[in-house]
């Protein structure tokens, strides 16, 4: 017996989505396994002890997160901060450190590289960016967290 056209057309469509349903509910093979932490903090750039992040370009390694954290700041009113957990093999719990170009952050383990500003991989092998915390600043106080 044959389908209509009308009916073709909706069983196909229909198909079609329950793909991409399944599909979007895959896991990723890209995900990295880095721990979830609670990250609910302040910082206070005029503080003497965070006097690099009194300007732009300024960067500071605070306690935090899975390995440490990285704030970087990036102009007068925006702030990026960056977990040192490398996310290149993540069980084998590499910190990444920033390098003496003060922009790139590099995992000892394998030689990857990320930038500092925003934690985007520069090469490999990683593949996937630094774990990113979310950045509020209000001009007197920096609030991080997850």
């Amino acid at each position: 017996m044959f389908l209509s056209k009308n009916i073709k057309t909706t069983v196909i469509l229909a198909s079609v989505m329950l793909v991409l349903v399944v599909l979007a509910c895959t896991k990723s093979n890209n995900t990295t396994s880095i721990p979830l932490v609670n990250v609910n903090f302040r910082v206070y750039p005029s503080d003497p002890a965070y006097n690099k992040l009194q300007i732009p370009g300024g960067w500071v390694y605070v306690t935090g997160g899975s390995m440490g954290i990285i704030i970087y700041r990036v102009s007068e009113n925006t702030f990026n901060a960056i977990d040192r957990h490398s996310t290149y093999l993540p069980d084998n719990r590499c910190r990444v450190y920033v390098d003496n170009t003060q922009v790139t952050a590099i995992d000892s383990c394998s030689g990857s590289k990320w930038v500092i500003t925003d934690g985007s991989v520069m090469n490999g092998p990683a593949s996937q960016p630094l774990q990113k915390y979310a950045c509020y600043w209000d001009g007197y106080t920096l609030t991080i967290k997850n």
